[in-house]
């Protein structure tokens, strides 16, 4: 049969390897570097034979996505394999691969130590070294149980039971052996760049119900390079962990005696939220949005109505009153809809933009909180754009525009997925199809790439998902923009036409930071807690050197105030050395120093935080450096706000 491989067509007879047919085009270093074939959309070992009626074979290679996370999974077990060494009494359980790595799950009598990761590692190198081939077979479920109970791997029993078909394929390098769809790198000695990561705890399946396993997380790169320049990320990621710089700057806490998964806002953290908080209230305003407010609870009925209860219960918080079920709200739109419901709309008001900082709650388990990033109470900036479906496109395009120039604003750039319609969902397959079909033309009249990211849409409307790229390279999910069209129907929504009649209106639900706190958090590390002089809570500190300069100090911090700076002075008793150290811990933008010529004078001595000193400054003058440091930002993007 005829075959192409990369664009050139070749003759593979019936029943040839895939990997003697690549060697009808492929050599040398290329050929090398080729771990597996796809043949259309489905993956295949290089021993695997070339399917009947195939028409094209594509190469997967090293270095490329599926590549690495084809390597991954193969390292994952070459390392339940040196577990399985070292500590004969283990029981395996799963072991995939995940974004920047992979893990195993383990029985095990005790916890691993960082002691037990080393001879770990130590073990896989030399299994990799011996260059072991991945070898697959095939044979029926009884001969799976029967294999696996005499190896005592009793959760692997479970994970037959689980299979719907009558045969499971099964990976062996050397004497190791597991339950696995495949496919797999040609022999272990692909493994060149490996690095075991950490230990965690981990319930099986995830349900707290179930054992405790012992979670080993490793990772793999294609080239020694890549992994030294992931592991130098972590360490600059760990310098800049927002929970230790949250406690360094004074600006957040966590206080398990009020209850895990909520913050506590300093002085300084609730400085930087106003900060935020306004700037955003200004620039809806100034994009026509309504700023409303609704409850924290809601009956359960309207949960019910929403689709809520059905497929978000879980992640919700319920309370009674008066013997009346009420939920505590996990998202805002119900809300948005009852007041857009509170009078008759006609066509002539659409849209109606309504815009909280919406206090939200979520149940989130335990193990997956993570300071600000992963919280059970959060504010979310979200709003609901209530139009006439002839008015979405502009909406949608609105939002996205809205996104870049918030973006631009805090230096970020982002990428788009364009999410579609889960399994867990609600509203007909017309509904979805508008929805879908509005996001995609959308995006497709602002000429922005997106990627598809199917079946992650919201439970009530597909989305359009902004992931933000910090400093270091790494994503976040922040912004979002979700298409309706269900909604509004099961809450009746509607509108007087230009007919007179009743029409059903479309809503779009979106959020430009998403959750402010998650957002602060990736702003301190994406910043390292040095915050740009219009976000930080103390733009100024006034250091004189001496005691004698002290009361001049405090005349300065009171006429800079009154300018509406933020500052402070530092008028203990120490060394002018101790007090720059300090400051610059904390990070502050300006230090403004205080001696005898400067006292004469009536100014300051300025120190930025970054570059050369700026030498003496009138009060006057530092007070319009500031401003015109916080306005800096603003300046290309056509923002409204400005320093007040």
């Amino acid at each position: 049969m005829n075959v192409s491989i990369e664009g050139q067509v070749v003759e593979v007879a019936a029943g040839s390897l895939c990997r003697d047919a690549l060697k009808e085009t492929l050599s040398g270093k290329k050929l090398k570097q080729v771990l597996a074939v796809k043949c259309g959309t489905t993956m295949l070992d290089l021993t695997a034979a070339v399917p009947a009626g195939c028409e094209t074979l594509t190469p997967v290679y090293l270095d490329t996505p599926e590549g690495v996370e084809l390597l991954r999974h193969s390292t994952a077990h070459i390392m339940a394999d040196a577990v399985k060494r070292l500590f004969p009494d283990v029981k395996v359980t799963i072991g995939p691969s995940i974004e920047n790595g992979f893990y195993y799950d383990f029985e095990f009598s005790r916890a691993f130590t960082p002691e037990d990761l080393e001879a770990i590692e130590a073990e896989m190198a030399k299994i990799i070294e011996a260059a072991q081939p991945f070898e697959r077979s095939v044979c029926t479920k009884d001969e799976a149980r029967e294999l696996f109970a005499g190896m005592g791997e009793t959760y692997k029993l479970e994970l037959i039971d689980a299979v719907p078909d009558e045969t499971v394929s099964l990976y062996r390098h050397g004497d190791f052996v597991d339950l696995c769809r495949g496919p797999h790198i040609p022999d272990t000695g692909f493994v060149k760049a490996f690095k075991l990561m950490s230990v965690a705890g981990a319930y099986w399946r995830g349900d707290e119900k179930n054992r405790m396993l012992s979670r080993i997380y490793g990772t793999a790169f294609s080239d020694p390079k890549e992994l030294k320049k992931y592991l130098t990320m972590l360490e600059e990621a760990k310098k800049r962990d927002h929970r230790k710089l949250g406690a360094q700057l004074d600006l957040f806490s966590f206080q398990e005696e009020g209850g895990a998964g909520m913050a506590y806002w300093h002085p300084k953290g609730a400085l930087i939220r106003t900060i935020i908080e306004d700037f955003e209230r200004k620039e809806h305003l100034k994009r026509g949005y309504d700023i409303v407010q609704g409850p924290q609870i809601l009956k359960r009925e309207l949960w019910e109505r929403s689709g809520h209860y059905a497929n978000y219960r879980e992640n919700m918080y319920f309370t009674e009153i008066d013997e009346v079920p009420y939920g505590v709200k996990p998202m805002n739109c119900v809300a948005h809809m009852l007041i857009y419901k509170s009078q008759l709309r006609s066509y002539r008001e659409l849209p109606k933009r309504f815009f909280e900082l919406g206090v939200v709650h979520r149940h989130e388990k335990s193990g997956v909180l993570h300071g600000l990033m992963r919280v059970r109470q959060f504010t979310q900036d979200d709003a609901h754009i209530i139009c006439r479906p002839d008015q979405l496109q502009e909406e949608i395009i609105g939002v996205l525009d809205f996104v870049r120039d918030v973006m631009g604003v805090f230096g970020f750039e982002y990428r788009l997925e364009l999410s579609t319609r889960p399994e867990k969902s609600i509203g007909s397959d017309a509904d979805w199809n508008l929805a879908t079909n509005a996001l995609t033309e959308a995006l497709d009249r602002v000429g922005l790439p997106y990627e598809i990211n199917e079946g992650d849409g919201a439970f009530y409307g597909p989305k359009i998902d902004i992931k933000l790229r910090d400093c270091l390279g790494r994503e976040w999910q922040c912004a979002t923009v979700q298409c309706d069209f269900t909604l509004p129907d099961r809450f009746d929504l509607v509108y007087i036409g230009e007919d007179g009649e009743r029409h059903r209106p479309v809503m779009v639900h979106r959020v430009i930071l998403g959750s402010v706190e998650r957002f602060i958090g990736i702003l301190t590390e994406h910043f390292a807690g040095a915050f740009p002089t219009w976000i930080a809570p103390v733009q100024a500190r006034l250091l004189p050197i001496t005691d004698a300069h002290a009361e001049f100090a405090m005349q300065a911090k009171a006429e800079l105030a009154r300018q509406g700076i933020r500052v402070e002075a530092d008028v203990r008793n120490e060394k002018l050395g101790f007090k720059v150290r300090e400051a610059q811990v904390a990070k502050i933008p300006y230090m403004l120093v205080i001696g005898d010529k400067e006292v004469e004078s009536g100014g300051v001595s300025v120190r930025p935080r970054k570059g050369d000193d700026m030498g003496f400054k009138t009060l006057a003058e530092v007070a319009e450096l500031i401003k015109a440091d916080c306005e800096e930002p603003f300046n290309n993007g056509g923002m409204s706000y400005r320093f007040s």
